[in-house]
C-alpha cells in the first residue's frame, strides 16, 4: 500500500542543471514575460529578487494584450515560492516515505521498471497524464517521445475532461476533430454567452474591456444564459436565469423558434453546408412552450432571444464548461454551434470561425472501424487523439489482463482534478509504477513511486500554443527570468531524454549532428542542418518518432543559452509555414519554404515579447474546413438520436440540491496556487446557496454543513447568496489542496475537495465527460 505521508524537503540550493540562462539582472528592471492562468497568456512585466517575484504589472507593450492584468496573475509569486515546492528526486521507500535520490539513479530504476512491464504486458499496460500543463506546453511537445519508446496510445489530460465531446461534434461539422472555432465577441452586435463568466473566466483577449463595451454601446446586446447571477449576467442586457443542467432544452427550442420563423440564413446554408433538410425535420414539432416550462425560462423571452439573435447584422456565441460539462454535453456543443451556423454567423467578422493551430495539441482521431485503439478495460476510442480521464480509474483498477500498470503524469493532478477522487486513489494503490513530474508535491505525487523535479514556469524556457488571435495571432516564447531555479531540478525535455536514453532508444550523444547544428546557426542560407538531419533520419528511420528529442540533443545546444527547449519550436515553425505561407509573409517576414520557417523560429527566438505569427483573412478561414468543397456537414445521426431521447434532470427527496461543481471565481485558478495565502476573499471557498434555501434547511449564512451526494460527504462553509437559483448551490474547483502552514509547521488541507462529490460514471455517454455542473447534493447542519 502506498502511504502518502512523510515529505523530505531539501534545502535551496542556488546551482542548477536545468540550462537556463544565468544572465543577471537589477531587482528594479522590469522584465517581460506573460500570464500561465488560463489561455489568454496576458503579457506581463516583472521585478524579480532572486527567485521572489517582487512586482508584477501588465505589458503594455504587449501586442495581444496591451497591458491587461487580472487580480490572478498579480498573484503569481504565490506559485513561484511556497513550501511545496520540489527542489530534488525522490523515490518512496517501503514505509512509505520518500528519500532523495540522484538524477541517475532515479533514470536507471524508472527505465529498469519500464523495459520490464514492457517486456512482460506489452506497451498498451502503460498511460500518461497531462503533457505539459496551463501555459507550459513547450514542454509537452517532447512528451511523445517517451510515449513512442513505450508503445502506448494512451494519452489523458485535462482537454479530454473538458472539451473532448466539443472536438468530436467540430470533427463531424468541419471534417476534423482539431478544427477549432472561436467567437467574436469584440466585433459582434449580439453576443449568446453560454456556460460562461468571462469577467471572472476570461478566454477572451482583455474580457473585461469587451464587458464594458457592451454595456456601455446600445447597439451592442450581451445575453447571458446561466443559472447564476455571475458578474457577466449582472453586466448583460438580458439575463436567462435557467435551471442547471436545462441548456439542450433551451437551445433546442431556440434553434426551434428560428426555423418556424423562417429566420435561417437560405443562402449561406445553401453555399456552405449540407444535411440542412435533416436538421430542420429534427427540430419541426419541437414543443417550445414545455421546454421554456423545463428550463423555468418565459417562453416570450426565449423566443425574443432566438429571434433577435437570428436577425442581428453579426452574432456571435461564447460557450464553455457550464454547458460542456453539464448534462447532455456533447448535444449541448452541437446545438450551440447550430445557432450560428444555420443563421449565417460563421467564418465571417463578428460571428464564430475556425482558426489554425500553431502546434497540434488537439489531434484528429480515427475510428476503431478505422483501426484506431481502444482502451482494453472500458472499450473507449480516443477523440482528438485523448482519453477522457473519466475512465482511467477503471482502466487501474481490475483484474483484467490488459488493466494499466505504470501511469506517468506531468503537470497534472488528477487526483484531485479529475472526478472521483476516492476512485483514483483507489486505483494509484493499483498501479506497479507510478512516475510524476511536476513542480510541486501535490495530491498527486504523494501516491507515486519516484518524483521528478522541473522548474518552474518562470525559471526555463516556456510557451503556451494558445495562439487564438485574430486578424493576427500571436506567439510569446516565454524566456526565463529567475537567473537560478530553486534546487536540483531539470526542464521536462531534459527528463525525456534521459529517459528514452535509457530506455535504449536513442543515443546520448550526435556529435556530428551537434556540430553541423552549430555550423548552420552561423550559416543558416546553407541549409547545413536540415540536409544533414534528414540524411541520418533516411540511415536511421527509427529515429524519426523521436524527432523532438534529436532535435532538442542537436540543435538545442546550438541555440543561444537557456534556449536548447525552444529546438522542438523549429520543426513547428517549419510545419506551420509550408502549411500557411501567405498567412505568415502578412506579418512581414519574407521567403518560403525552409528560409521562412527559419526566419520565424528565429523571430521568437529574438523576441522577449509575443510576436507575430501569421495573420489571417476571412476568406481564409474556409480553407480550414476540412470536408469537400469546405461545406459544414449540419446534420449528425448520434445527435438527432439524442435530441429525440432528451431528458431533464430529475430532483429527488435524497438528493433536492443541484450542486454545480468548479465554479470559477475571482480567487481561485485550478491546482496552480498551492497555499490560501494569495486569496484576498472566499478563504475557504465557501458553497453558495440562496438565502431562501437555508432558511428552509433552518441554516444560517456562515455555519458549517455537511454536503452529501451518492458518493460521499465534506463539510462546508455556507455563504448566502441571492444570484443563485433556489434549489442550486456552487462550489469553486482550486481548493482541497494539502499546504504546510508556516505558522504551526503543520499540513493543513485549504477548502473543499469537491471532486470527492464526483462519480466517473455520472458522465456524457458518448464523450464520458463528467457533468460536474449537475450534481445532485443534500445539505444538513454539520451541528
Amino acid at each position: 500500500m502506498r502511504s502518502h505521508h512523510h515529505i523530505i524537503r531539501g534545502k535551496r540550493m542556488s546551482t542548477s542543471t536545468s540550462g537556463t540562462s544565468s544572465t543577471r539582472t537589477s531587482a528594479t528592471d522590469w522584465q517581460p514575460t506573460a500570464c500561465m492562468l488560463c489561455s489568454l497568456g496576458c503579457g506581463l512585466e516583472m521585478q524579480v529578487d532572486g527567485s521572489t517575484l517582487k512586482k508584477i504589472r501588465g505589458d503594455k507593450q504587449s501586442p495581444s494584450t496591451q497591458g491587461y492584468i487580472c487580480q490572478k496573475a498579480a498573484k503569481l509569486n504565490h506559485y513561484q515560492n511556497h513550501t511545496m515546492r520540489l527542489d530534488k528526486p525522490l523515490r518512496r521507500k517501503p514505509d512509505g516515505s520518500f528519500e532523495a535520490i540522484s538524477w541517475d539513479q532515479a533514470i536507471n530504476d524508472i527505465a529498469t521498471k519500464m523495459k520490464q512491464l514492457k517486456r512482460e504486458h506489452g506497451g498498451e499496460t502503460f498511460a500518461y497524464f497531462g503533457g505539459g500543463g496551463q501555459g507550459n506546453h513547450l514542454g509537452g511537445t517532447y512528451a511523445g517521445a517517451l510515449r513512442q519508446a513505450l508503445g502506448t496510445p494512451y494519452l489523458y489530460n485535462a482537454l479530454a475532461q473538458e472539451k473532448t465531446g466539443d472536438f468530436w461534434v467540430n470533427g463531424k461539422l468541419f471534417g476534423r476533430q482539431s478544427c477549432f472555432v472561436v467567437e467574436g465577441m469584440a466585433h459582434a452586435d449580439y453576443c449568446l454567452v453560454l456556460g460562461s463568466n468571462p469577467w471572472s473566466s476570461h478566454g477572451v483577449p482583455r474580457t473585461r474591456d469587451i464587458l464594458k463595451q457592451y454595456q456601455k454601446d446600445p447597439n451592442k446586446t450581451l445575453v447571458v444564459i446561466d443559472p447564476r447571477q455571475t458578474q457577466s449576467a449582472k453586466m448583460a442586457d438580458i439575463h436567462l436565469q435557467l435551471k442547471p443542467g436545462t441548456d439542450a432544452f433551451l437551445l433546442s427550442a431556440m434553434i426551434a423558434v428560428i426555423l418556424e420563423h423562417d429566420l435561417h440564413d437560405k443562402a449561406f446554408i445553401a453555399e456552405h453546408t449540407e444535411g440542412f433538410d435533416k436538421v430542420q425535420a429534427s427540430f419541426t414539432g419541437i414543443p417550445v412552450t414545455q421546454y421554456a416550462e423545463i428550463c423555468g425560462i418565459e417562453e416570450a423571452q426565449l423566443r425574443r432571444v432566438a429571434c433577435d439573435f437570428a436577425r442581428a447584422e453579426r452574432a456571435t456565441v461564447r460557450a464553455d464548461l457550464g454547458i460542456q460539462q453539464s448534462l447532455n454535453s456533447t448535444l449541448n456543443s452541437y446545438l450551440e454551434k447550430l445557432l450560428f451556423l444555420i443563421t449565417g454567423n460563421f467564418n465571417r467578422e463578428g460571428g464564430n470561425h475556425l482558426i489554425a493551430q500553431f502546434a497540434p495539441i488537439i489531434g484528429h482521431s480515427l475510428t476503431p472501424d478505422q483501426g484506431a485503439p481502444r482502451t482494453q478495460v472500458t472499450g473507449m476510442m480516443g477523440i482528438s487523439k485523448m482519453f477522457p480521464p473519466n475512465i482511467l480509474p477503471q482502466e487501474i483498477n481490475t483484474d483484467h489482463p490488459k488493466r494499466i500498470r505504470a501511469l506517468i503524469v506531468d503537470s497534472s493532478n488528477p487526483a484531485l482534478s479529475a472526478a472521483d477522487y476516492q476512485a483514483y486513489v483507489d486505483a494509484f494503490e493499483k498501479l506497479e509504477l507510478m512516475v510524476v513530474i511536476d513542480v510541486a508535491m501535490t495530491e498527486t505525487a504523494r501516491h507515486a513511486d519516484y518524483i521528478l523535479p522541473a522548474p518552474t514556469q518562470y525559471e526555463k524556457l516556456e510557451s503556451a500554443f494558445f495562439t487564438f488571435g485574430f486578424p493576427t495571432n500571436y506567439f510569446h516564447l516565454r524566456k526565463p527570468i529567475i537567473a537560478n531555479p530553486t534546487g536540483d531540478t531539470l526542464p521536462e525535455p531534459e527528463i525525456y531524454r534521459r529517459l528514452v536514453v535509457a530506455l535504449g532508444e536513442i543515443p546520448d550523444h550526435f556529435p556530428v549532428l551537434e556540430n553541423i547544428a552549430r555550423a548552420d546557426r552561423s550559416f543558416q542560407f546553407t541549409r547545413l542542418f536540415p540536409v544533414a538531419l534528414a540524411a541520418s533520419l533516411k540511415a536511421n528511420p527509427g529515429w524519426m518518432k523521436y524527432l523532438p528529442l534529436i532535435l532538442y540533443s542537436t540543435l538545442g545546444k546550438a541555440l543561444p543559452e537557456g534556449m536548447a527547449s525552444a529546438a522542438s519550436l523549429w520543426g513547428v515553425c517549419q510545419l506551420y509555414a509550408s502549411k500557411y505561407p501567405k498567412q505568415v509573409q502578412r506579418t512581414g517576414l519574407t521567403g518560403s519554404g525552409y528560409p521562412l520557417g527559419n526566419a520565424l523560429f528565429n523571430r521568437f527566438i529574438a523576441s522577449d515579447r509575443a510576436a507575430p505569427l501569421s495573420q489571417f483573412n476571412f476568406q481564409d478561414t474556409w480553407d480550414l474546413v476540412k470536408h469537400p468543397q469546405q461545406k459544414v456537414h449540419l446534420h449528425i445521426d448520434e445527435m438527432a438520436q439524442a435530441l429525440e431521447t432528451l431528458n431533464a434532470a430529475q430532483s429527488s427527496d435524497e438528493y433536492p440540491f443541484t450542486l454545480m461543481a468548479g465554479e470559477r471565481r475571482s480567487y481561485n485558478a485550478n491546482q496552480i496556487f498551492r497555499t490560501p495565502d494569495w486569496r484576498k476573499q472566499d478563504r475557504d471557498g465557501a458553497m453558495r446557496i440562496h438565502p431562501d434555501d437555508l432558511v428552509s434547511l433552518g441554516l444560517k449564512d456562515g455555519e458549517t454543513a455537511i454536503c452529501r451526494s451518492a458518493r460521499a460527504e465534506i463539510s462546508v462553509l455556507l455563504k448566502e447568496d441571492e444570484a443563485m437559483l433556489p434549489g442550486s448551490v456552487s462550489l469553486p474547483h482550486g481548493f482541497g489542496m494539502t499546504y504546510l502552514d508556516q505558522e504551526s509547521n503543520e499540513e493543513k488541507v485549504n477548502g473543499p475537495i469537491v471532486n470527492l462529490l464526483t462519480q466517473s460514471d455520472y458522465c456524457d455517454p458518448l464523450a464520458k465527460t463528467p457533468y460536474h455542473k449537475c450534481v445532485p447534493v443534500a445539505l444538513v447542519s454539520a451541528n
